[in-house]
């Protein structure tokens, strides 16, 4: 096994293992302004005790999530030291942006998508020597953070995001529920829940279906290999399982 693989794998475990936390942290911050919100309005001491407790398991998870997050940011220098001096003038004020606002978790997300998002479809940027640099600071910039294919990939991350936060809300009241304890207490969360959960559902599968068109127009060749496709052709089936015959080609 090279240094290569050695290194991807070290850094697809170190993936896995922050992004356990990071969508659970932004559903769970929009519930909870929820909560707070309903609570300033009706003045209901019940959504109060609902923000802190639930404000609780936010904070254990938006700690773990930070912590597990400090690896990556090291990993971009250690495992892939030459990329990120190929593209650091790029990335670097993306990734600076992000720490800053950590605090303001939805907004956090969004520069480092920005920073996927362009090396999935990379704009704003010109080769100056064996370097990527931005094609003029401001015009340059401007590309990379309006660029519709990370703002879709931004959109769809949150709202599945949001629906984890609500289904970890539902499971959690769920299972008080089941055992009779603060009946009132988690019936309420469990409604909250339910509605905004079945909401991002609905608008989460139609934006989905919008992000696949835009893979398939971008990133032909990453589409093909999600599907399995090993020839271009029109009309072609899904495949809900397969196992890749990569040496003949076949599945």
């Amino acid at each position: 096994m090279d240094v290569v693989m050695l290194s991807r794998l070290q850094f697809a475990a170190a993936v896995f293992f922050h992004f356990i936390f990071v969508p659970l942290t932004l559903g769970l911050s929009v519930l909870l302004a929820v909560m707070e919100t309903i609570y300033v309005r009706t003045g209901n001491e019940q959504y109060k005790r609902m923000a802190k407790f639930w404000g609780k398991l936010f904070l254990i998870n938006f700690a773990l999530g930070v912590v597990t997050g400090i690896t990556l940011e090291f990993q971009f220098g250690t495992n892939w030291s030459r990329y990120s001096e190929f593209v650091g003038d790029i990335f670097g004020p993306l990734l600076a942006i992000e720490a800053t606002v950590a605090f303001a978790g939805n907004l956090s997300a969004l520069w480092i998508i920005l920073a996927n998002g362009w090396m999935q479809h990379p704009v704003g940027y010109e080769i100056v020597g064996d370097r990527a640099v931005l094609a003029g600071f401001w015009d340059g910039f401007m590309q990379v953070i309006s660029n519709g294919f990370a703002w879709s990939m931004f959109v769809h991350t949150i709202l599945a995001s949001w629906v984890l936060g609500g289904f970890f809300v539902l499971g959690v009241s769920a299972w008080h529920l089941l055992r009779k304890n603060e009946v009132d207490f988690f019936r309420k969360s469990f409604k909250l829940a339910s509605v905004t959960t079945l909401v991002c559902i609905a608008v989460l599968i139609y934006q989905g279906h919008t992000h696949g068109m835009q893979v398939a127009k971008d990133q032909p060749a990453k589409l093909a290999a999600m599907e399995s496709h090993w020839e271009t052709q029109s009309n072609v089936p899904m495949y809900l399982l397969v196992f890749p015959d990569e040496k003949n080609r076949t599945n």
